[in-house]
């Protein structure tokens, strides 16, 4: 099944987790990706995987720092050269940072929000000219199951995907009548780097939680399905399944919402 035949899609996030897994969905459905990262070196295994898979002659990797102005004008103007245009934008980024609400300095909280949400901004904003010329451009943005349920400890990272739904919601409606369709993934009990580190599956406090962390707090959180994993956390590409539909024509009538992706850990 080749969704993306003729497809130039931009993604970020591209050198681990759900953005990787993004990256090698598309090429393997014929898209022609530009693959962004902040690390170089999971760009390179991003690449390494391609080179395994097939598909490295559609894949250019290229570094952005997605908090950063100038480095995101510099990098989209890059990625849109090299691909001759723009279909799709995947917004992939993101960081996870978590911490007693009333011990969350300014610049904890200045951080998590410049990437996840002034980042996912920057590369829209940027990417739009390039997408609105498509006639058929897409952006799929990261929200999270934070955005809606309670986590705790991560304030700062519910505010930011909460910003990024509200976000999605805006700009679907604000270009429809040019052709651009705007969703949002809500992932939830994914295995990746980011929740790896957490340790948010309640089995494991892990690295990212406060060291006083009440894991009574997360008992909800487990997922309705069995993955098998040690954490029953799905793999990352999982979602990189419902990106694919989504960006593609099979999710050509689907605008201004949001898809959970969770394994039913809210239902």
């Amino acid at each position: 099944m080749n969704r993306f035949d003729g497809r130039r899609v931009l993604i970020t996030g591209a050198g681990s987790g759900i953005g990787q897994a993004t990256v090698r969905r598309v090429l393997a459905e014929g898209g022609t990706v530009v693959g962004a990262d902040i690390a170089e070196p999971g760009l390179a295994a991003t690449r390494a995987l391609a080179e395994a898979d097939g598909t490295a002659d559609r894949l250019t990797t290229l570094t952005v720092d997605i908090g950063d102005e100038a480095s995101v004008v510099a990098a989209v103007a890059r990625a849109t050269g090299l691909l001759g245009g723009l279909d799709v934008l995947v917004n992939a980024a993101g960081i996870l940072r978590s911490e007693h609400t009333d011990r969350t300095g300014l610049d904890l909280w200045n951080t998590v929000l410049r990437v996840n949400l002034t980042g996912t901004f920057l590369m829209t904003r940027e990417a739009l000219p390039e997408l609105l010329a498509s006639g058929r451009g897409v952006v799929v943005n990261f929200s999270s199951t934070s955005a809606t349920f309670a986590h705790p400890y991560m304030s700062a990272y519910a505010a930011s995907k909460g910003g990024v739904q509200s976000f999605t919601h805006a700009i679907a409606v604000e270009y429809a009548k040019q052709g651009l369709r705007a969703v949002s993934v809500a992932p939830g009990s994914i295995s990746s780097g980011m929740t790896d580190a957490s340790g948010a599956s309640g089995q494991n406090r892990g690295p990212g939680l406060p060291a006083d962390a009440d894991m009574s707090l997360y008992a909800k959180l487990t997922p309705a399905l069995q993955s098998g994993n040690a954490y029953n956390f799905a793999g990352p590409e999982t979602v990189a399944g419902v990106i694919a539909m989504l960006a593609s024509d099979d999710g050509a009538f689907v605008t201004g919402t949001e898809v959970r992706v969770d394994g039913g850990t809210h239902a």
